[in-house]
């Protein structure tokens, strides 16, 4: 007798432990490891979920349920992958089906969904409330449905009990069906019909169009554009747009040429990706600090897997990647260029397209799902692309033979997901990747990570430095402009002090352009009654709500929850409501008053939704049509412009004051990132970087461009009070709607977890915003050694949770783990 198979599979949902289900004999095609298959969850849900194991050890807990299909021939997750994935769950302290929603492309996660059919035989007898009766003449409209569409037409989240009462009333009934989200694109071809395939029949189509000019051409056309009669007649296709773009205004006797059964017209499935060949370039020649920095990174290899480059803004670093790539492509290994921002893509590919030409391919979220899917699927495959340039979430793709990782600007905190799980760190994880394929680690960035740093210098990581800039460029000049004086002098233009608006004023006279760099995004962070003091804020987290004026909105930067714009205070009735502080969006504005002629632009997250936004704004300033761009920190990563002769650092005041341990070498990042795009090329730039604490030593730092001064002072305080990189962090973070349930709870929670792990436990403390989405937070700070093992701190921290939510009092509070927080 055949022993019963069951499978383990992984769902995109957050349960601890895998489901077992059991494979039906004449299941076909019969499933392997990493193949996609669909299986029923619950009552009614079915889920798209990837096999994890396949054995003979049925579950004594529960009943299996059957494996319903098998939608791939060979599996869609690679061995390697699934490796990663469990080193990504226990590390990062989340499931392995969270993994798995974030690590698929939505394309290839299927998962059912309620359909909703209008019984036509339905004759009503008894009463029905109001709202059954019009969403009853809804649905007899509409015929099906989703529970989506009736939530919309209610105008409510849930109407599942009114629609209980119709399918108790055999007025409706329900099913479940499979929604596949990935649609292949499709083209329309035209080609020879097959009754026109030969020498004698193709003669007399022409014969039989001979006193339709127009449609002769077209038949000519195609066959010119299919190479020939001899390839017409084996059914070779030509799409119907190139055909019409070769003849515009010639569809009416295309359509009577497929009427006649001369053409025949068929669906072809296409790429959406771009396939466009730039034309090669050869790759620069290298400086003679540019030679020495390359050898040393290749000579650092042989002794470590990763190799933290040191190199100054505008010193080359991208050259050298170049030529690094260049050399793993020809021993035929992958490679994957990780940058923070979606925004940095659009310079770095057009460079990379002109050596590397398709061979490369583009992943991060501003693609659509199928593009995605078509990125993934090339990989899979072995097809064409043998370099990916992406975003964090490019980690999870499936490399066969990865070689080489590059991770540019490794300091960025953009790297670390911050939700939903799984909360990694993508430099971290990429590291992680490299060790599960043999390969090689470069960490390029001008200002560090302090933990990087460290791990360099004690010999874990391999340090190769380039402290000078290409063409021997002069870092530029930084000039500090005291606000506090500015202001008591009453010498402010605006929020711009004499210095910089007299350097902005010399840069659009002499042709040059202008980086003004304000990290906060809307027109002011908030808006206040000069009579009373309120401050409008949101409902629904503690935080005040930010002005944006050209929506006359206020928004929240946390739940995104937004307001028509009050025109007296709620309080007390006064108008006087004016804005305080300011964002990008003032800014903008104050800059077209005060420079009237100058063309300006702004990069913050409100002017790049769109899939092409970062490339129009970025593309303006690259060719001169825009003057000055005003920007978040979306402009202090790696751009590279001819023309900035000044950046402006507005506030550096508020990168400083944050209530973080990491602020001020946050802040030394940021201003000497942003400080690095000015006089990149031909001439010595200035920064003028306005203040209020002139003699603050970050500031000092920057102005000296003292990297290793700014990192020996971080250090000596992350030692004396236990940061990293002496000691790991976990946040513990706690949700709930009763705040004092939820302080309970923690309380609890921290005590329990004391009795094992001691003074390392800290809190539970308050976040700086206390309430999110209706929910009030409080978190739990783990502070321990380095060496302990990932999975015994997650099974201290998991024992601990599952004591505390088994608590009836406590089971609704969301507990989740931040591992290495930024």
């Amino acid at each position: 007798m055949t022993p019963d198979i069951y499978a383990d599979i992984i769902l995109p949902l957050p349960f601890p432990k895998l489901f077992t289900y059991h494979i039906p004999p004449d299941l076909n095609p019969y499933p392997e490891r990493g193949t996609r298959v669909v299986v029923p969850f619950g009552k009614k849900k079915q889920y798209s979920g990837i096999v994890f194991s396949i054995h003979n050890k049925k579950p004594k807990e529960y009943e299996t349920k059957p494996v319903l299909s098998v939608l791939d021939n060979s599996p869609v997750v690679t061995p390697k992958q699934i490796d990663f994935w469990e080193w990504i769950a226990e590390y990062y302290q989340c499931t392995l089906g969270e993994v798995y929603k974030a690590a698929l492309p939505s394309g290839l996660k299927l998962e059912s969904e309620t359909r909703v059919y209008y019984n036509p035989d339905y004759e009503q007898t008894g009463e029905l409330p109001e709202k059954a009766i019009k969403l009853l003449s809804f649905l007899s409209e509409k015929k099906v449905c989703s529970v989506a569409e009736i939530n919309d037409f209610l105008n409510q989240k849930n109407s599942l009990n009114l629609l209980q009462t119709l399918i108790d009333e055999s007025a409706v009934f329900v099913t479940e069906r499979l929604k596949d989200r990935y649609r292949p694109k499709t083209e329309n071809h035209l080609r020879l019909n097959e009754k026109c395939r030969n020498e004698k029949s193709l003669h007399e189509a022409f014969n039989s169009i001979e006193k339709a000019p127009r449609q002769t051409e077209l038949l000519m056309k195609l066959i010119h554009l299919t190479g020939g009669a001899g390839n017409a007649m084996k059914g070779k296709s030509v799409s119907r747009k190139a055909l019409l773009k070769e003849n515009p205004g010639a569809a009416s006797p295309l359509n009577e040429l497929i009427k006649k059964g001369i053409l025949e017209q068929f669906p072809l499935q296409t790429e959406r990706l771009d396939r466009s060949q730039e034309q090669i370039q050869q790759k620069k020649t290298f400086s003679l600090a540019q030679a020495k920095a390359f050898e040393e990174i290749e000579k650092a290899f042989d002794d470590h897997t990763v190799v933290l480059f040191h190199g100054v803004t505008s010193s080359g670093k991208t050259e050298l990647y170049i030529h690094l790539i260049e050399k793993h492509l020809k021993k035929g290994e992958q490679v994957l260029y990780l940058l923070p921002e979606i925004a940095l893509t659009t310079q770095i590919t057009t460079r990379l397209k002109r050596h590397f030409g398709n061979r490369l391919g583009i992943y991060h979220s501003k693609f659509s799902s199928e593009e995605r899917v078509e990125v993934y699927r090339d990989l899979l495959e072995d097809k064409n692309y043998q370099i990916i340039l992406g975003v964090r979430s490019s980690i999870f793709l499936p490399f066969k033979n990865l070689g080489l990782i590059i991770v540019d600007e490794e300091h960025e905190h953009s790297f670390k997901q911050f939700d939903p799980a799984p909360r990694y760190h993508a430099r971290d994880a990429g590291i992680m990747l490299a060790h599960k394929h043999g390969a090689k680690v470069l960490l390029g960035t001008a200002t560090p990570s302090i933990e990087s740093y460290y791990n360099a210098q004690r010999g874990k990581y391999g340090l190769v430095e380039l402290h000078t800039r290409y063409e021997d460029i002069q870092m530029p000049r930084i000039l500090v402009a005291d606000l506090k004086e500015a202001r008591r002098k009453k010498q402010m233009k605006s929020h711009f002090t004499p210095v910089l608006f007299e350097h902005i004023e010399k840069a659009l006279t002499d042709k040059k352009q202008v980086i003004l760099f304000q990290n906060r995004r809307g027109f002011s962070p908030f808006l206040e009654c000069s009579v009373c003091s309120w401050v409008p804020r949101c409902k629904f987290c503690d935080v005040s709500m930010t002005y944006h004026k050209k929506m006359n909105q206020l928004v929240c930067h946390y739940c995104g929850h937004t307001v028509t714009t009050p025109q007296t205070c709620q309080a007390c009735g006064s108008p006087a409501l004016s804005t305080q502080g300011f964002g990008t969006e003032k800014i903008e504005e104050e800059v077209k008053l005060l420079f009237p002629e100058a063309r300006v632009s702004r990069m913050d997250l409100d002017t790049t939704r769109s899939k092409k936004s970062y490339q129009t704004i970025i593309s303006d300033f690259e060719t001169g049509s825009v003057d000055i761009l005003i920007g978040t920190q979306m402009v202090t990563k790696g751009l590279d412009f001819n023309n900035v002769s000044v950046v402006g650092i507005l506030n550096a005041d508020n990168m400083l004051n944050m209530p973080d341990f990491r602020a001020f070498e946050r802040g030394f990042q940021m201003m000497a990132q942003v400080s690095g795009r000015a006089g990149r090329k031909n001439k010595r730039g200035t920064v003028v970087l306005q203040t209020s604490s002139p003699e603050h030593p970050i500031i000092k730092y920057v102005v000296d461009n003292d990297y290793d001064a700014m990192y020996r002072s971080q250090l000596a305080e992350r030692r004396t009070y236990k940061y990293p990189p002496y000691f790991r962090l976990i946040y513990l973070v706690l949700k709930h709607k009763q705040k004092n349930t939820l302080d309970n709870a923690a309380t609890a929670l921290a005590a329990r977890l004391r009795t094992i792990l001691g003074d390392r436990v800290l809190g539970p403390q308050e976040p700086p915003v206390a309430r999110i989405q209706n929910k009030y937070l409080t978190r739990i700070m783990l502070k321990y050694e380095k060496g302990h093992s990932p999975s015994y701190i997650k099974k201290i921290v998991n024992d601990a949770i599952d004591a505390i939510l088994s608590d009836h009092q406590w089971k609704y509070i969301s507990v989740y783990a931040d591992v290495d927080p930024l």
